[in-house]
């Protein structure tokens, strides 16, 4: 990799770890959609009457799973169904927060004339920008599921005595959803801040992407449907090519004096 952008990456990463405000913000969803959520998820399923909506909820299952323990099969719904959709809120939120200050940030600075001396093209240092984003997001979005993970077999086992092994929808997005929704994310909120004056006008992009996810979460909750692996695999599969197909026509349109307006 060259060194030039190296550089850029190591600064934009210091640059948010070091800004408490930022870093705080960083943390908050994270903390939030992978122990608070979760433990209450697990406590709900735990106590949870046998209600007919539950078992109507159950009953999208295979038959296998819930034909023993309503409660464990309720968990397992939670865990390998409904969770899934919610972490991926994660990386589009931790992306936002960096990619959102990525070039506003240097303007509030007063360090983006500074930066367009550095031997990179405005290409380079776009690319630079969003691989910035794009691995802070994942190293974020890894380190919440190992969190939750932990959280919530530590829960089921103190409750009921056994852990609960992930299903397949997580494999899947964690390899491949996740990152390329991650990407778009990163993509569209770093190039809305090459053209925003603030950051706020920048992640506004965000929201888009994660209205198509609050419909998933309420498809999967009232249990109209059920993401299956491959439901999954073909949502990753659009999503990589909306990422890659982003990310090559990101810096069209783009030039020097129109980022330092």
């Amino acid at each position: 990799m060259n060194k030039a952008i190296s550089a850029i990456i190591k600064k934009d990463l210091h640059s948010i770890t070091a800004n408490r405000r930022f870093f705080i913000s960083l943390l908050i969803v994270p903390l939030l959609f992978t122990l608070l959520l979760p433990s209450v998820f697990v406590l709900t399923a735990y106590f949870v009457p046998e209600d007919p909506d539950v078992q109507a909820m159950l009953e999208l299952l295979p038959q296998e799973t819930w034909a023993g323990d309503p409660g464990f099969a309720l968990l397992h719904l939670i865990f390998n169904y409904i969770l899934p959709v919610f972490f991926l809120i994660i990386p589009i939120m931790a992306s936002s927060i960096m990619a959102a200050s990525s070039f506003v940030g240097e303007k509030e600075k007063h360090t983006l004339e500074t930066l367009f001396y550095a031997p990179l093209s405005l290409d380079q240092i776009f690319r630079s920008k969003v691989l910035a984003s794009f691995l802070l997001s994942m190293a974020v979005s890894l380190l919440s599921f190992l969190g939750m993970f932990i959280v919530v077999e530590a829960e089921i086992f103190f409750l009921m005595g056994t852990f609960l092994v992930p299903g397949p929808n997580w494999l899947v997005i964690l390899a491949l959803l996740s990152p390329s929704v991650s990407l778009i994310a990163v993509t569209l909120i770093v190039k809305g801040s090459a053209k925003a004056q603030s950051m706020e006008e920048s992640q506004q992009s965000a929201v888009f992407l994660i209205l198509p996810l609050l419909l998933l979460i309420v498809g999967q909750v009232s249990g109209l449907m059920l993401l299956s692996p491959w439901i999954l695999l073909i949502l990753s599969l659009i999503c990589i090519g909306i990422a890659c197909i982003l990310l090559k026509r990101a810096v069209k349109g783009f030039a020097y004096e129109r980022l330092l307006e």
